[in-house]
């Protein structure tokens, strides 16, 4: 089991296939984890992919089920984990890389497209994650029933009250659009995006199609995707053809 130490914080991550680097984040909000990939993804992005590429996938830091730890530092939510995602590929000498992300992923991928646009080759968000204008709250609630508990149990420095800071910095403090970046930042992004749209509380539509919208080198699945079961593999071709069309050339020979 490699990880991935820097300071106070340890990543378990997992490596999969050659080629590329392609870092595939996990869907599950902050529970995060690898087991996200076999037991409830729509397919196993770490198994399609790693004929072609270099596949990466990590336990988010302190997601319950998962083997990452490290402190909660509240004053910068999502740049904590952006540090994990990037501290990962320094750790593995890597430099340039494609990324996918399930849920949670979506807003990560801004952060990184944010933070470090010159290592980002390609990205596809599926099932991204957004703010409902009618249900600000969604994720601060969730996560102060479904992750906060399991982690003050598992960890004897980290208190509801603690959680609570953390998560209100996180989800309350800019309520809006995808969390991490604002609708000037994609419309100006040049990087290649292909989104994935889902629309359940925590993705919704409406906030997937207004970034595909905004950013200048955007592309979208088939909607709904998902359901009849015999769509998902149309859509994994779709994601398979556009990291092909967006790998470096160097690297495709």
């Amino acid at each position: 089991m490699p990880f991935y130490e820097k300071g106070n914080v340890r990543i378990h991550y997992e490596e999969t296939g050659s080629g590329f680097p392609l870092l595939i984040i996990a869907g599950g909000g902050l529970n995060s984890n690898i087991s996200y990939f076999t037991g409830h993804a729509p397919f196993n992005a770490m198994g399609e992919f790693k004929g072609e590429y270099r596949c990466i996938a990590a336990d988010l830091r302190n997601a319950n089920g998962g083997d990452s730890s490290g402190p909660l530092e509240i004053d910068r939510p999502w740049d904590s984990y952006t540090d994990d995602h990037l501290g990962l590929m320094d750790h593995l000498g890597i430099d340039k890389f494609m990324v996918m992300g399930f849920c949670i992923g979506g807003p990560f991928i801004w952060n990184l497209l944010k933070r470090a646009p010159g290592r980002v080759v390609a990205a596809v968000l599926a099932q991204p994650s957004g703010s409902r204008p009618e249900m600000r709250d969604l994720f601060y609630n969730n996560n102060m029933t479904k992750w906060g508990p399991g982690l003050c149990e598992r960890r004897s420095d980290i208190t509801m009250a603690t959680v609570d800071k953390f998560l209100t910095k996180m989800y309350r403090t800019n309520p809006d659009f995808v969390f991490t970046v604002t609708r000037d930042f994609v419309r100006a992004c040049q990087t290649p995006i292909l989104v994935l749209p889902d629309d359940v509380p925590s993705h919704p539509y409406a906030i997937a199609m207004e970034s595909v919208m905004l950013a200048p080198k955007s592309e979208v699945s088939l909607y709904p995707w998902q359901e009849p079961k015999e769509r998902i593999p149309v859509v994994v071709r779709q994601v398979r053809s556009f990291l092909r069309a967006h790998r470096p050339a160097a690297a495709a020979r």
